[in-house]
């Protein structure tokens, strides 16, 4: 899974005016972060991370490879518009077909992303464009290299909303990662998330 950067939240303010005084120097550096990427994926990758929808139409009709072709860390387009949170691109990708169960190279899947992120437009989304109800239960029992399905990841930002929304669609409040955590033990005591996810906890118990 990439890293946003601190895009979701703009970053803070001394961040912001280094920018400003050596606007250059960092731009330089972020180029240097793409120097892993072929050529031909970067106008991709730039688009999808920024959120350009755009410049994402063209990169895309100017592409002659697969719409899931892995770009940065295993990621798919679907995965890095989920993980910096631009719903248009993600509803753009998904109409030209990108695959809602690509993994990237730490097994996680676009849902794992936007929940991660606590975007629930986007992980609506997700689920919505599943429509079979099989495949919507695979999404949220997949797992990445540490065992974490997408309420882990819910769970350990504490977006209370993308818990409920994963719940109310089935997920398992009581799986355990590699490191024997349920999503409920990743919550900090005394948070609205963790109280949603002990309630599910409590209501599976009683069944």
């Amino acid at each position: 899974m990439a890293v946003p950067d601190g895009r979701r939240d703009g970053g803070d303010e001394d961040a912001a005016a280094l920018f400003d005084e050596e606007g250059m120097e960092l731009a330089e550096e972020d180029d240097i972060g793409h120097s892993e990427i072929p050529l031909h994926l970067r106008p991709l990758v730039s688009a999808a991370e920024s959120g350009d929808l755009n410049a994402l139409r063209l990169a895309l009709e100017s592409f002659n490879g697969n719409i899931d072709e892995p770009m940065e860390d295993g990621d798919t387009l679907l995965h890095l518009t989920c993980l910096y949170g631009h719903l248009p691109c993600v509803q753009f990708l998904l109409e030209r077909g990108a695959d809602l169960e690509a993994k990237d190279e730490d097994g996680g899947i676009p849902l794992h992303d936007a929940c991660a992120g606590g975007y629930t437009q986007i992980a609506q989304l997700i689920i919505s464009r599943a429509s079979d109800p099989e495949r919507v239960k695979r999404m949220l029992e997949t797992v990445d290299t540490e065992g974490d399905t997408p309420l882990h990841h819910a769970a350990r930002g504490e977006y209370g909303n993308v818990i409920r929304l994963l719940l109310a669609h089935g997920a398992s409040p009581t799986r355990t990662n590699i490191y024997g955590k349920t999503p409920t033990e990743l919550a900090d005591p005394g948070t609205e998330a963790r109280r949603i996810l002990e309630e599910a906890m409590a209501a599976v118990s009683s069944n």
